[in-house]
Order: C-alpha cells, then sequence, then structure tokens
C-alpha cells in the first residue's frame, strides 16, 4: 500500500492506454491496496498489472495497467449499474404482509420464475398488502420490473416502491415532487420496466400495491436491477469531532471540492466548520432541518467589503435517510449540491482564497471559548464517503489516521432511531388503548405537518363525563375538553404558533380533577394552564389522527376535519406506545396509516415560485404569493410589464417612466426607464448618477482620475437593452483647458473609458471602434490640424471634443479614466448623457411563411418545469400549426385549429391535455392576433388577445417535466398541416427567437412581414394615415390639426388681445376668375379654388372675453362664414353664400361660451343642411334658405382671432374686430386645412399663413377628455407623476441623471437659493405686468416657464409641474383677473 499521484484517462474495456501526452495528471492522492473497490457508481471494481514490481494481477474482466514507481497508470471502464439482484437470492429474503398459502409465498416473487404458485399473493386484496426484498447489503438501485403471478388473473396495475437500510423507517420512491406511483401490469405475463429518475441506495425494498386487476386477485413477480454499493460510515454521537488537521497549519485554497452523505434524526447540528485568523471560514450545519451553507472568504471590518455569504436549501433533512451534498468552489463561484439539486452563487466580497488554520473538523466545532462554538450544537447522526479536497477523511479515520475530539464516542456503524413515526392522510385513525377510569388523563406526541388545521387527538372520559379533543387550528394546539356533568360546559386553552411548518413539534396535555395543562415543543415557560371545574376519569380508547367512521356519524362531532401529517413518541397514560404492536392489531386499530414511515413532502423545495415569490403550501398543493415581484401567474412566472418602449407606445401610452422587462420571464428582473415618445422613434433612457459638466480632480502623474457611473439598472439589465434596440447612443464631452485628451494616435491616449464586458476604449464621441480619435479629427476641423481631438493641442483657452458613442455593443459607459490633470493650470470638466437606445428589434421580428409546408426550425426548447410561449400571428387560412417540439413520448404543440380556434397541447407524461380558446370573431382576417401561453408544475393557460384566459389544473400527482428532444420547428412540419402567413416577436421563456434571420437562410422564406397597418391603422386617430414600416408603422398627421406618435395632440396657442392670423387659401398673384372648377381645399393644390358645396370646420377654444371673432372664411365676392362670440357669451355661426339679403344666424343662446372653460365646436356643412355640435351636447341640424346658394364661391382666407381683409367686410362682423379676441384656440381644422399648425410647425402650408403679434403655443384651449384616464391604481405601467417615480428611483429624464439613494445634497441646496432667487423675481415682474397689461400677462408668464428646454409650452409646464392638470386649472382662474 503506498500513496501516490494519479494520472488517469478513462477508457473502453478493452482500449489501448496510449501514449503518457494523452494522461491527464489528477492532483488528488488516493490511498488504496492492490485489489480496490471504487465507490463510483459506475465503476465498480478495479485490479492492477504491475509493471515495475515482481508481482501481476489481473482480473476476469478488466485489465489495468499500473507502476508504482512515482505514477500511476490505469485504464478505468465504466460499467453501467443494471445488474439484476433478486434473481439470485434464496427464499429467506423475501418476506410479506401475508400469502394466501405457502405455494404462494414471497419467495416465489421472481421475474420469469414458475415456482410454486408462479408468484406472490396475499391472503387478502388490500391496501396493507405489502412484498419485501432483502438484498442483505445495501445496493445501489438503478431500475425495477413487475410481472403478474403466472398464467393468472392475478396482477398488480398500481405500486408503490419504498426502501430502507434497516427494514425501519421505510421511505417512499419519489419522482417530479410527489410520491410516486408506478404503472403496472396490463396482464399475467408481460414484463413492465421502470428505470428510476434517480438512484437510490438500500439494502431492504418493499413493494405497495395500490390497485390490481378487478377480476383477480393481488399477484406480483418482480426483478430489481443495480449493482454493489459500499462506503465507509461514521456515527457521531453528538458530543464528539473529527478534525482534519492541516500537514502545514494553514491552507490556501483557491479551489475546493467537498462531498459527503448524512443521515439524521435531528433538525439542528454543525456538519463541518473550518475557520482562520483573517476571518475567513466555511460553515455546513443544520438549521430546523434546513442546510445552511456559510462562507467568508475575507472581509475589512474598516472598509466596504463584507464577504459572508450564507444560502439555505432542502427540507425535511431529519428524516433519518441519506442525502447526499457536494460543495465545488473555484474562487468566488460556488455549486452548492443537495440531492441532485444545484444552486450556483457567487460569494459576497473581493477576495478569492479561502484562508483557514489548522484544521477542518466534521460532525461540530471544537471548543474555543468563542460564543460561536458554544451556541451551535454539534452534528447528531452517521457520516459516509466524506471526501475534502481528495482527501478520504472516512477511511483516514477507520484506520485511525485522524484524532477525534475527547469528548464523546466515535464509532463505524450507524445507530439507529428508537421512534417509530406513523403516518396520516385524510382518511386516516390510529386506535390505542388506554388504562381506563384513571384520575389521570396524561397524553404526549409529536407531529408535523402543513396543514393549519386538523384533528390530533379524540377520547372519550368513562361514565359519560365528557370528551377531550386535541386539534390544531389556525397554526395553534387547541384543547377543547365537553364536561357534560349537571350542565354541558367547555373548557377551551390554546398555545404555540406557526406549527404548520414542517417541522417536528411536541404536545404535551396532562388533566385531573379541577387542573389542566398545555404545553408545546417542552417550553413551560409558556404552558398554558386553567382551574375550570373538572372531574376526569380516563376512558379505554385514544384515537389520533381521525375517527371510526362509525363515531364520526354518532353524536360525537369533532371540530377539525382529519389529520394529515406525521406523528411519533405516542404516549398515552405515561406509557409510550408500541406502534408495532398496533401495526399487528394487537392491540389497537388502524385505518389507512403507514406505521414506520413518514411520507411528508415539502413542495417549496425546490421553490417553483420565480422571481421571488414567496412558497407557501397545504398537505396536497403550493401557492405562491407574487406581490411587488413585478411577475404574475400561478408560479409568478410571468411579467406584468412590457419588454420595452416600443411595446408601450403600441398600448397607446404617451412619454413617461415606465417598468419594463427586456426578457420577460427570464431571470432578470425588471428595470425603470423613461419612453421618450414625442418622436416618431420611440427612445429608451438609462440615466445614470454623474451630474453634467463634473470637474475632473487633478492626481498626480502616477495616478489617475477615475469617475464610476452608477446607473439605475444592472449591466445585464442594460445589456437585454441594448441587444434588442436598433439603435443606441450615449453623449460624452470633455471640456479641457491644458488637459490632453488622446494625444496622438500613435502615442498613448491620456484618457479611456470602460464600457460593457470591462473592456477599455481609447475613441471618443463622434468616432468609432478603432479610431483614436474625437468627432473633430473624424470631420476634419479640429481647432489644431494637426491632432485628431481639440483638447489635444494643448491650449490655455477652454475647448471642447463631445460627440455620440453609438456602437451599442460597447455601451454603456460605466467609467472614465483621466489622466492629463496633474499640471499646473490643467482643467478639465466631463459630461456623460443618459443612454439612449431606439427602436425594438424583438418586438417586430417576423417572418413570412410561404406556403404550408414551409417551417423554421430552431433548437430544442427548454421548459422541463415552467415554460411560456407568446408570439403574434396574422392569416387568412382557417388552419396551421403554430410551432411544435417532440419528446419521446412528451410534446408541446400551438396551432389554429379552425378559423375561430386556437389549441394548446402538450403531453408531460401523464396524457394528452388541450386547451382551446373559441373565439367569436374569425381569426384568419389578416390582422394581428396575439397568442400567449403557459405551463408550469399547477396549471397550463392560453390566451388569445383579451378574450378570457382558459386555464386547466395540473394534476396534484404524476409527471411534471416536459422532456423534449427534437427540434422546434416554427410552422408546419411532420407532414402535418402547415401554417400560412406571419408569425411576429416569438418569445419562449423571454427568449426571442430571430425569425428574420432564421428565415434569410431559409430558402423559400422571406424575412419580416408588412401589412401592420391592417391590424393598427385603427391608432392614428383624428384622420391620421397609417404609413407601412419595415420594424413597425408610424402615422403621418400632415392633414390633421393634431401632433405626436398617434396624432391625438392638440396643437393649440394663446392669442393675446389685437392678435390675428390669416391663412390664404390661394397661392399670391391668384384670383377666383383663375379658378374655373372647384375642388377640395389642400395645401398642396394651392393654384385650384376649392369645391366647397361642404365644409367641415373643427376647432376648441377657450375665452372669458366677448364679443369677439373665433373663425372667419373671406372670399373674393360677397360669400363669408364666420363663428362669433356675442356680447352675451352665446355662440353665434353666420352664413352668407348668396342668394339671401342678410346673412343666416345660428344661435346657441342657452350657453355662455365665454366662461373660461373649454368648449369643442364641430360645424359639418352640406349644400344647405347644417349640422352643428358643440361639446358633449347631441348634433343639431339647421337649414339654410331654399333661396341660399349651396356653393361658398371663390373663398380668399381664413382668419383667427380678427378679421383685417381689404375689401368690403360686413358691419356686424367688424363690430367684433375691437378689441379681438383673447384666449386660447386649438386643433383648428378647415376641411384639410390646419392653419394653426401651419403656423406653429414647419409644414407644406406654412408659407400661406400670416400673423400679427406673438403666438404663444398652449393646449389652454383643448376640450375636456371624456374619459377619465387610467388611475395609477390600476395601471400597472403608468406612473402617475415623477414624485412617486422618484422615490424609489430617483433621477430626471430631462438632464438625464440620476440622484443616489434619492437625494443629492449640493444639488438641493443650490436649487432651494435658485427657487428662491426666481421666485423673488417672479413677484416682482408679475406686479409689474399686471400693473401694465393687465390680462395680457398672467397667462403669458405661465407659458413662458420652462419653454426654453421644452418642444412645447405643454411640455415645458408639464417638466415644471408633474401635477399637469392642476397646472392648467390655476391658469384658468387667472384669465378671470
Amino acid at each position: 500500500m503506498g500513496r501516490v499521484r494519479v494520472w488517469a484517462r478513462e477508457d473502453r474495456f478493452g482500449g489501448q492506454s496510449g501514449s503518457g501526452r494523452d494522461w491527464k495528471e489528477d492532483t488528488q492522492q488516493f490511498w488504496f491496496p492492490l485489489r480496490h473497490k471504487f465507490r463510483d457508481r459506475h465503476i465498480v471494481d478495479i485490479t492492477y498489472c504491475c509493471i515495475c514490481c515482481s508481482w501481476y494481477s489481473r482480473g476476469p474482466e478488466y485489465g489495468f495497467r499500473v507502476c508504482t514507481k512515482c505514477q500511476v497508470r490505469f485504464t478505468l471502464l465504466e460499467k453501467k449499474c443494471d445488474e439484476p439482484l433478486v434473481s439470485g437470492l434464496p427464499h429467506v429474503a423475501f418476506s410479506s404482509s401475508s400469502s394466501m398459502s405457502g405455494s404462494y409465498s414471497p419467495g416465489y416473487a421472481k421475474i420469469n420464475k414458475r415456482g410454486g404458485a408462479g408468484g406472490w399473493s396475499p391472503s387478502d386484496s388490500d391496501h396493507y398488502q405489502w412484498l419485501q426484498v432483502d438484498f442483505g447489503n445495501r445496493k445501489q438501485i438503478s431500475a425495477i420490473a413487475t410481472q403478474g403471478r403466472y398464467s393468472s388473473s392475478d396482477w398488480v396495475t398500481q405500486y408503490r416502491m419504498l426502501y430502507s437500510d434497516t427494514g425501519r423507517n421505510w421511505k417512499p420512491y419519489h419522482q417530479d415532487g410527489n410520491i410516486w406511483a408506478f404503472p403496472g401490469n396490463i396482464n399475467s405475463d408481460g414484463v413492465v420496466r421502470h428505470d428510476l429518475q434517480h438512484a437510490v441506495i438500500a439494502r431492504y425494498v418493499r413493494i405497495v400495491p395500490l390497485d390490481w386487476n378487478g377480476e383477480g386477485h393481488i399477484g406480483l413477480r418482480i426483478e430489481v436491477y443495480g449493482c454493489s454499493y459500499w462506503a465507509d460510515v461514521i456515527n457521531f454521537d453528538g458530543h464528539v469531532v473529527l478534525p482534519y488537521r492541516f500537514r502545514n497549519k494553514k491552507m490556501k485554497t483557491l479551489k475546493d471540492v467537498i462531498a459527503l452523505k448524512f443521515k439524521t434524526s435531528e433538525s439542528e447540528g454543525v456538519i463541518l466548520h473550518g475557520e482562520g485568523q483573517q476571518g475567513d471560514y466555511i460553515t455546513l450545519e443544520l438549521k430546523k432541518a434546513k442546510l445552511v451553507f456559510s462562507l467568508n472568504l475575507g472581509s475589512n471590518q474598516l472598509g466596504p467589503i463584507y464577504g459572508h455569504t450564507s444560502v439555505t436549501t432542502g427540507s425535511l433533512l431529519d428524516d433519518h435517510h441519506w442525502h447526499s451534498v457536494v460543495i465545488e468552489r473555484q474562487g468566488r463561484s460556488i455549486n452548492l449540491t443537495l440531492d441532485r439539486g444545484a444552486q450556483h452563487f457567487r460569494t459576497n466580497g473581493e477576495f478569492d482564497y479561502l484562508d483557514l488554520d489548522y484544521e477542518i473538523t466534521f460532525g461540530g466545532i471544537p471548543f474555543s471559548g468563542k460564543p460561536s462554538s458554544s451556541s451551535r450544537k454539534n452534528f447528531k447522526g452517521c457520516m459516509e464517503s466524506i471526501n475534502y479536497n481528495g482527501i478520504n477523511i472516512t477511511d483516514l479515520a477507520r484506520r485511525k489516521k485522524l484524532e477525534p475530539s475527547n469528548v464523546g464516542n466515535l464509532s463505524f456503524s450507524c445507530v439507529e432511531p428508537y421512534t417509530v413515526p406513523v403516518f396520516f392522510n385524510a382518511t386516516s385513525y390510529l386506535e390505542v388503548p388506554g388504562r381506563l377510569h384513571q384520575d389521570l388523563f396524561s397524553v404526549s406526541f409529536q407531529f408535523r405537518t402543513w396543514n393549519p388545521n386538523g384533528l390530533l387527538l379524540f377520547s372519550q372520559f368513562a361514565d359519560n363525563l365528557g370528551t377531550v379533543e386535541i386539534d390544531l387550528t389556525e397554526s395553534k394546539v387547541a384543547v377543547h375538553i365537553n364536561v357534560t356533568q349537571t350542565k354541558m360546559s367547555q373548557i377551551d386553552i390554546s398555545s404555540g404558533s406557526g406549527l404548520n411548518d414542517g417541522q417536528w413539534h411536541e404536545v404535551r396535555f396532562l388533566a385531573k380533577e379541577n387542573f389542566a395543562i398545555l404545553t408545546i415543543d417542552g417550553d413551560e415557560a409558556s404552558a398554558v394552564r386553567t382551574n375550570s371545574p373538572l372531574q376526569v376519569k380516563t376512558g379505554e380508547k385514544y384515537f389520533f389522527g381521525g375517527f371510526l367512521n362509525q363515531m364520526n356519524n354518532s353524536s360525537h362531532s369533532v371540530l377539525q376535519p382529519s389529520f394529515q401529517g406525521c406523528m411519533q413518541l405516542v404516549q398515552v397514560d405515561d406509557q409510550l406506545v408500541n406502534l408495532y404492536e398496533v401495526a399487528q392489531r394487537r392491540p389497537g386499530s388502524f385505518a389507512n396509516v403507514s406505521i414506520d414511515m413518514c411520507a411528508i413532502i415539502d413542495r417549496c423545495v425546490p421553490n417553483h415560485c420565480e422571481h421571488g415569490g414567496k412558497c407557501s403550501q397545504t398537505w396536497h398543493s403550493f401557492q405562491c404569493a407574487c406581490e411587488e415581484t413585478g411577475y404574475s401567474g400561478a408560479t409568478c412566472h410571468n411579467s406584468i410589464y412590457e419588454p420595452s418602449c416600443e411595446a408601450y407606445k403600441h398600448l397607446g401610452q404617451t412619454s413617461n417612466y415606465y417598468w419594463i422587462d427586456p426578457d420577460g420571464s427570464g431571470p432578470l428582473g425588471p428595470l425603470k426607464v423613461y419612453c421618450n415618445m414625442t418622436e416618431d422613434k420611440v427612445w429608451t433612457i438609462v440615466s445614470h448618477d454623474l451630474q453634467m459638466q463634473t470637474t475632473v480632480v487633478g492626481y498626480s502623474p502616477e495616478k489617475y482620475s477615475v469617475t464610476q457611473l452608477v446607473y439605475s439598472a444592472s449591466m445585464d439589465q442594460i445589456s437585454a437593452v441594448t441587444s434588442s434596440a436598433e439603435h443606441c447612443e450615449q453623449y460624452v464631452s470633455y471640456f479641457c483647458k491644458m488637459s490632453r485628451l488622446l494625444n496622438t494616435p500613435d502615442g498613448s491616449p491620456y484618457t479611456w473609458w470602460v464600457g460593457k464586458a470591462n473592456e477599455k476604449h481609447y475613441y471618443w464621441g463622434g468616432s468609432g471602434p478603432g479610431i483614436q480619435k474625437c468627432a473633430c479629427g473624424i470631420e476634419r476641423n479640429c481647432t489644431d490640424p494637426k491632432y485628431y481631438c481639440n483638447c489635444d493641442a494643448d491650449y490655455k483657452q477652454w475647448r471642447k471634443d463631445a460627440g455620440f458613442l453609438s456602437y451599442k455593443d460597447h455601451l454603456p459607459v460605466s467609467q472614465v479614466v483621466v489622466g492629463d490633470t496633474d499640471r499646473q493650470g490643467s482643467e478639465a470638466k466631463l459630461s456623460v448623457g443618459p443612454l439612449r437606445c431606439q427602436g425594438d428589434r424583438n418586438y417586430w421580428n417576423a417572418a413570412s411563411f410561404p406556403n404550408p409546408s414551409s417551417y423554421l426550425h430552431f433548437s430544442t426548447f427548454q421548459g422541463e418545469t415552467s415554460a411560456d410561449i407568446s408570439f403574434y400571428f396574422k392569416t387568412l387560412i382557417p388552419r396551421g400549426v403554430f410551432l411544435e417540439n417532440l419528446g419521446n413520448t412528451d410534446f408541446i404543440k400551438l396551432e389554429l385549429k379552425s378559423a375561430t380556434e386556437v389549441s394548446f397541447s402538450f403531453d408531460v407524461g401523464n396524457g394528452p391535455v388541450e386547451i382551446v380558446v373559441r373565439s367569436p370573431s374569425p381569426l384568419n382576417d389578416d390582422q394581428w392576433h396575439r397568442v400567449t401561453a403557459e405551463r408550469n408544475v399547477k396549471q397550463a393557460s392560453l390566451q388569445v388577445d383579451r378574450l378570457p384566459q382558459q386555464i386547466r389544473k395540473a394534476p396534484t400527482e404524476g409527471h411534471t417535466r416536459l422532456e423534449l428532444y427534437s427540434q422546434l420547428f416554427v410552422g408546419g412540419a411532420g407532414g402535418q398541416q402547415g401554417f400560412l402567413g406571419c408569425i411576429r416577436s416569438l418569445r419562449m421563456n423571454g427568449v426571442t427567437l430571430d425569425l428574420e434571420e432564421r428565415a434569410k437562410v431559409t430558402s423559400g422564406f422571406k424575412s419580416g412581414c408588412s401589412g401592420h397597418c391592417t391590424s393598427y391603422g385603427a391608432n392614428c386617430e383624428n384622420g391620421g394615415r397609417c404609413l407601412e414600416k419595415y420594424h413597425g408603422y408610424s402615422c403621418d398627421c400632415s392633414n390633421t390639426a393634431y401632433d405626436g406618435t398617434f396624432c391625438n395632440k392638440d396643437v393649440g396657442a394663446f392669442f393675446e388681445e389685437g392678435m390675428w392670423l390669416r391663412y390664404n387659401f390661394q397661392a399670391s398673384g391668384a384670383s377666383a376668375k383663375d379658378s374655373g372648377t372647384r375642388s377640395d381645399i389642400s395645401p398642396d393644390q394651392n393654384n385650384s379654388p376649392p369645391d366647397l358645396a361642404h365644409e367641415g370646420i373643427h376647432f376648441s377654444f377657450s375665452t372669458t372675453k366677448a364679443p369677439c371673432i373665433l373663425l372667419y372664411v373671406s372670399s373674393f365676392t360677397t360669400d363669408f362664414l364666420a363663428v362669433l362670440i356675442k356680447p352675451t357669451g352665446s355662440l353665434q355661426i353666420q352664413y352668407n353664400l348668396g342668394g339671401t339679403r342678410e346673412p343666416y344666424n345660428i344661435d346657441v343662446d342657452h350657453r355662455n361660451m365665454a366662461n373660461g372653460q373649454p368648449h369643442s365646436v364641430n360645424i359639418t356643412r352640406h349644400e344647405r343642411t347644417i349640422i352643428l355640435k358643440l361639446d358633449h351636447y347631441p348634433s343639431v341640424s339647421y337649414h339654410l334658405p331654399s333661396s341660399s346658394d349651396t356653393l361658398f364661391n371663390s373663398p380668399k382666407s381664413l382668419f383667427l382671432g380678427k378679421v383685417i381683409e381689404t375689401g368690403k367686410i360686413d358691419q356686424e362682423i367688424h363690430k367684433y374686430n375691437t378689441p379681438g379676441f383673447t384666449g386660447c384656440l386649438s386643433r383648428v381644422q378647415f376641411n384639410q386645412i390646419a392653419p394653426l399648425k401651419a403656423a406653429l410647425r414647419q409644414t407644406n402650408a406654412s408659407a400661406h399663413v400670416h400673423i400679427q403679434g406673438e403666438l404663444v403655443e398652449s393646449n389652454c384651449g383643448a376640450s375636456p377628455l371624456t374619459l377619465s384616464p387610467m388611475s395609477s391604481a390600476t395601471d400597472p405601467w403608468h406612473l402617475d407623476h415623477l414624485d412617486s417615480a422618484s422615490a424609489d428611483f430617483p433621477y430626471n429624464p430631462g438632464q438625464g441623471q440620476a440622484i443616489r439613494n434619492g437625494v443629492n445634497r449640493n444639488s438641493a441646496i443650490i436649487g432651494g437659493v435658485i427657487a428662491v432667487v426666481i421666485f423673488t423675481i417672479l413677484c416682482t415682474l408679475v406686479f409689474l405686468i399686471r400693473y401694465m397689461f393687465r390680462h395680457k400677462g398672467t397667462y403669458h408668464t405661465n407659458e413662458a416657464k420652462g419653454a426654453e428646454s421644452a418642444e412645447s409650452a405643454d411640455a415645458a409646464i408639464m417638466n415644471n409641474d408633474p401635477n399637469f392638470t392642476e397646472t392648467i386649472d390655476e391658469s384658468k382662474k387667472e384669465w378671470l383677473i
């Protein structure tokens, strides 16, 4: 036996060892004898062929070459763990609950054997029967097979498998989070085999039939497949600690691998611990039957480094069954695996090495006098296969190479607990006999459950003195004593809280004459007592967990349902109940209980609640609380936010702060951004905390000035935004005075910036990657042509280099390093704007499917336990498959089944499931329709557009994992009816499939999809025209009086007294005589007179002045149209089309229109019929006299506010010119002409407009909304005002900066001082203006605030006051002054 360093390579049997360079060194060290049993699950045995020594050994199956000089080379054969384990066992290895006779005994239950009666059959075919096999020692079990009794009608159709190391404390086989029920046979001779999803290690296996052939009896033959298993075991008694001492006293490791297995019945205990004098430590321990791993690679108590990391995993680990743990560490990256469930995480802090001193201990923490060493319990239970960085700790301990602590006892055989659990379901009860007519009622037991309510114990006193009921009520233990003496009375006491947490809890209840006490978990201090009148005489029966059916129907009704959970250590009348005797029904009885087994399952481990959802459970199910996560659904899988600003735009939202979730249901959380939708392109703005023009502090030549930018989102979240965007940019500027930026292209730059992936970049704004220049160097207009940046000329005057960084794969800027600020006279100021991205390639990513047989293929969809699929489609055909992915038997498919039906079908192993949504209208209408499907372990759902969601609950037991193997086919595949049409924005589990790119490389396909206006054209309001684009659409508002993305923003202006606007219908020099035909007024046909057999006039206004002219249309003849406010404040419309002496007047006398409120006016004339709609009142029809002409001849000009016209004007109209209109006009439109918009926006008609006075844009004349906007409480996307938004996300989109922690002290102080100064100045100005101009000044002052930096006066108001509506209201009041 020797210690060696091992080089190993794994080959197939009979393979050659190969040359030395093929071998890889394994730095682990092993101790092994000549013949060695490897503990790996595949490699069973190794023998050696020694070349360098005088002996030779070779096994019958495996050949290995070994050299024992200084290295060992060998070839390992992987042997499958699939040997039959039952067929060679003797009859005594079999046992059963009963047998029909000797020829039906369990020893005949071997696959394909015909001995005896051809298999095992019990005396009774009921649910209390079982067949058990003892392998003699522990085996690794990988599969099980069953067969009915030979040539009979006896077979089992469903069964469970239990396993154990000792023949006690059975554990049911679990799969997919449930106690698994294996499908059995359908005849007596067929063999049905099931490969286990995960191997188990046990000496005993017990088969429990659940169902059998109804025409026969239980009949069974079995085979179990696996291989040998052996491991050194160490028993820890709760006192002893096993240390492994380092050879060099200190151990500094970058990489650690620790593996072990443990089993215990205790919920607390330290499994391993190591620490160093520098503060490093590693601990693995049990807390409340959960595994807690704690690690600290180093902290700085005087600085910001805090290295403590703690992760909790697992649950119910005190079940005294084996659990395996593997800890793999590489620097700060950790893989923690518990029973096949892996967690991946990174430690806190900045250090990578673990520094331990002297030793690492197993089983506890040695007593050192520190508080941490005495407050934690040592481990009590068994461990095996302990391996620390390749060192077999278990083997060293067995060979006494390690010295355990002097306290306690270390043994090498596992000590089994004396407790016997009993498992209850919803129909169970356990009857235990008591000692009759005792004056002391005493019971105690331990229980564990997830249910908040359940019956724990019921007993009836002797002599009809009353009853005792102990319940679990709302997670508390409550005792109800019904006393029946002279009259019925009840004594109620309760104690404890949160007792449905799955942990073991002890209940002790004692009652005697006029006294009772209830104690929970041995806490005497909180025990509840009562001294109520009470007489006690114990009865003969105690019922735990439930009732006999006949008793439940009697007068003894209980308050709670039957108990579901486990009990142990049941004591009645101070006697421990022997549950093995109860199992033989002597004495006592039971129904539907499992003795010596606790089959409790923690349905929240692993936690299926995603994205931080909180899991809670009952015995049969779990629930997820998704509040404040940003996600919804049964498992908190679906994001409640849209993926981008582009998506919000097409929901009709306007510019504001929004939460977006670029990866949907993916791992990245939502982030808050500002969506700027004022342009045709939607900009997503992500801000940071750097102030504008931050002064760069000078440093010595050896150091640099580093400016770090902290964004309002993580780098991963920002990367998701940039990757899906079509274009991103970030503005940077460098103000310099004797501070060089990049110097020369050949020299090392003084300044650089760090972008995504922490890469350095040596180009500046306006330039590109690989070009060490600034914008002036690209444009060749630098101050000094010898340099490529203005600052590099090193002038003593201030210079500037600025521009946009637009290579999005490098963005955002996370750090700027400045190096030339240390010289005398050097100064520099740095500005970095917010990250701005526009477009969403994912939202419009589409492909056209040209024929039903075409399809696109992608890699296999990975959605084992949680899957969501969403996409848009449009088609003209009534059926077709959208997508499909297949497994061996599992599949998932979405299809259009008919013109009105969309189907979502899948199979995870429990049989096909189909969900269908039926639409009341056809879906093959060439319109975009959205499909959203989800499937998780709790339910599946399907929704189409905004139709009601269809939901199908998942079965409580059965398969939960969707296992797919084929490629994902989008469109038709496998000979099915394919899809013909377009599919867009296909997202699966938050990942957008690039349909466009795949379509480009697939023959016969077309990337993209036209026809967006057919679905979204209705979003263009007020006559806006939808324009098709490759990625989406846009609204053309040129022929409307509106502006904005969807032509829904009023364009209006404030008119001061004496101000007017004229719009000339015809170009200069055109006359009425030139007009031979009449056609619609159009700015594109300036020289053609309009055909005015009809007009449409639409506008809104507000004023407090009367009389005045709102709108006047003149002509080259005597025809005119006027809309007036009479001196009484009422509205009047005058039409003069000729043929009558006087104009035709329409008077609306019953309403005051000069009340300062916005009013809407819509006038439509068709020949002699005039329809007037005022505000929200019903339309009213008027008719011109029959003598009136029907044509408006030769229109000349349109006036707003005043009529300044050459030629003759009606005298009545002329009176209204003084003093003129004062107030607001908005969205003025005459047929297709929008004169106000032409004046305020540069359009084709702007040359036709003449303005007298100053026209200030405002929406103060806009008519009020008829529908109130959605409130923040009901709108999950919208943030009502910036104040609420900045409470947890404080940044200003206008300045592009964020204030850390919501407060910037310098800005607050400066802002306060400026506000006081501005307020004083404004007060003085208001006083002077009011004195000089009276009505002119008030509104104008309000409009002008912030107008310099805003695109409109409206935006100025909104920028200055988040409560926009309040600003408008106050302005309205000021007009009345």
